[in-house]
């Protein structure tokens, strides 16, 4: 329609998006997660307007107008499929800010302000978690690139071991790099070892039952049986029960055979700011390498991870970038990109280094306990319903439990909760997905939105028994 630069709707334009974001909150703890009479909305996004387009004002408004009503309302309480937060207030206007300035968070001369926020960000993380201040870190994409990054670091240090520098030669002629865990592995390392060229079935999984607990006596043979060093995941947080691995015992393996510990604690990390269960995540400062996923229990919007590591100068062995004469190619302090995946890089420590200054550490443990108090109230109401049965202890935010409704044979509880589950997420009201934990199909609803209160909670289960029925 016009050309951006004679656009004389910028401020008008973002007053459409202030005006609807207060009504939208505002909305979110009484709006069903989603309306699936908005479904035929998204039609509307495919308007033919490319050629000579129809104005921001009327672009936004239209965007707007579908995505208040046909979106997935995950910013709300009562979303609890996967494992997802919402976002703080601060965080959120911290995010428009992001894109306000819209810095290159690459490279300190790209961004030296960027580059501090970041750097202050990753420090109260790290005190946050009660890490040793001798780690360090870089902000990335997601779980699965904090994941990449610590592999990837995991990877170069595991070179370096037959005498190769991967990042230079790459792992062509290497025997294949072992890595072991307990069943609870996500599928997310297994992406991160599936994009570092190791495969996805690289994994040696040594569990002692079907829901997968780490057996150690069984790692610990193959790690005394391999003749050169190993890599080891510990999972902290496992996500159909958020059951954990035992840290500290999987770091005393690690230091008996030169092996690198690499935990994945996307969520589980968190359990490190209440007293009731920092016991979960005990060992993890013994740990090489750390994932973890600030979108969920910290409540900042996508994409928004982070890696820690013991070493962090390996950081820039793995991602230094060398070639290009206008970067400052090979010095980490020259900026993030130096130190993770990306290169270029929104600035997406400002949600980060916004909600920690607005609420603190005791804002954070008290929104993390109160999550505690929700999980053991779903798993009592759970215990209470006939047509009810709980799967497995509660000791974080992840309640797992199906359908058994009297009268239906065992055969056929596998189909009933699939069912189940599908017509949860059709209905919209509430949303949880299914899982299968121990041979069994199961719900496995996660709560970890600061907006969520016990009325949820009981909405939840309102709603799932209804449907049994």
């Amino acid at each position: 329609m016009t050309d951006p630069l004679l656009d004389t709707d910028a401020e008008a334009v973002l007053r459409q998006v202030h005006d609807a974001a207060a009504p939208y909150l505002d909305s979110l703890a009484d709006r069903p997660v989603l309306d699936p009479a908005s479904a035929p909305l998204l039609r509307e996004l495919s308007t033919d307007v490319l050629e000579k387009g129809e104005g921001s004002a009327a672009t936004v408004g239209r965007l707007l107008r579908i995505g208040t009503a046909a979106g997935t309302h995950s910013a709300g309480p009562r979303f609890f499929h996967f494992v997802i937060g919402g976002v703080t207030p601060a965080a959120l206007a911290a995010d428009w800010t992001a894109s306000l300035l819209d810095q290159n968070a690459a490279f300190r001369t790209s961004s030296a302000f960027a580059t501090e926020v970041e750097t202050v960000a990753l420090g109260w993380l790290r005190e946050l978690f009660g890490l040793p201040e001798s780690y360090g870190g870089a902000l990335v994409a997601s779980a699965t690139f904090a994941n990449f990054t610590g592999l990837a670091a995991a990877t170069h240090w595991w070179g370096e071991r037959q005498g190769v520098d991967v990042a230079a030669d790459g792992l062509a002629g290497l025997p294949r790099m072992p890595v072991l865990s307990g069943g609870y592995v996500h599928a997310s390392a297994r992406k991160a070892l599936q994009m570092l060229g190791h495969g996805r079935q690289s994994v040696e999984v040594y569990a002692r039952d079907r829901v997968g607990r780490v057996d150690l006596d069984a790692l610990e043979r193959r790690l005394a049986a391999l003749p050169g060093p190993a890599v080891i995941i510990g999972n902290a947080g496992e996500v159909n029960a958020g059951d954990f691995d035992p840290v500290d015992a999987l770091a005393d393996l690690a230091e008996r055979y030169g092996a690198w510990l690499h935990v994945d604690g996307a969520f589980g990390i968190f359990a490190a700011l209440s007293p009731r269960t920092a016991g979960l995540v005990r060992g993890i400062e013994r740990a090489d390498s750390i994932a973890c996923d600030a979108h969920k229990w910290l409540n900042v919007p996508y994409e928004s991870g982070f890696a820690f590591l013991r070493d962090p100068a390996r950081l820039g062995v793995a991602f230094g970038m060398p070639g290009a004469a206008y970067l400052p190619a090979d010095d980490p302090r020259g900026g993030y990109a130096m130190l993770g995946p990306e290169s270029s890089r929104r600035a997406r420590s400002l949600p980060i280094w916004a909600t920690l200054a607005a609420y603190g550490r005791a804002g954070y443990q008290a929104m993390v306990e109160r999550h505690l108090d929700l999980a053991q109230r779903l798993a009592r109401l759970v215990d209470e319903a006939p047509d009810l049965e709980r799967l497995a202890e509660v000791p974080l935010c992840i309640v797992c439990f199906r359908a058994r409704p009297a009268g239906v044979p065992e055969e056929a509880l596998d189909g009933l909760n699939r069912r189940l589950g599908q017509a949860l997420l059709d209905d919209g009201r509430v949303f949880a997905g299914t899982t299968v934990y121990d041979g069994q199909v199961a719900l496995r609803p996660a709560i970890v939105n600061w907006r969520t209160t016990e009325a949820d909670i009981d909405t939840f289960v309102e709603v799932v028994r209804s449907l049994i029925r």
